[in-house]
């Protein structure tokens, strides 16, 4: 897997690549989460269009970042899911946990009110 992010507007973007198994870029980019919320920065968008395929160790990795921006009195978004992200997510019950979103605009309608 490989990711993209910024910080922008106070609001983490996160970019993801490929395929998210948990391997050691996971790691990384927990380290950039946790960067961001150092920086407080409450509100993470997290691009999912690119991603392909999501796995055990990468579904506890969502999850972890949802956790910690939680913790600290903030928000998830996972952004556009392609068709089989998003039955993966509804498999799981995860799209009942994240809050879906199909574009950034949807996010700052959510985040104002």
């Amino acid at each position: 897997m490989k990711f993209e992010h910024q910080i922008k507007d106070n609001v983490f973007f996160i970019r993801l690549l490929g395929d998210l198994i948990g391997e050691s870029s996971g790691t990384t980019l927990l380290d950039a989460v946790n960067t961001a919320i150092q920086q407080k920065v409450l509100t993470c968008i997290i691009d999912i269009s690119e991603l392909r395929y999501i796995n055990s160790s990468g579904i506890g990795v969502l999850i972890t970042i949802l956790t910690k921006f939680r913790n600290k009195g903030g928000e998830v978004y996972l952004m556009k899911p392609s068709e089989n992200v998003q039955k993966l997510l509804v498999i799981t019950k995860l799209n009942a946990i994240f809050h879906i979103v199909q574009s950034e605009e949807e996010v700052h309608k959510l985040i104002k009110k």
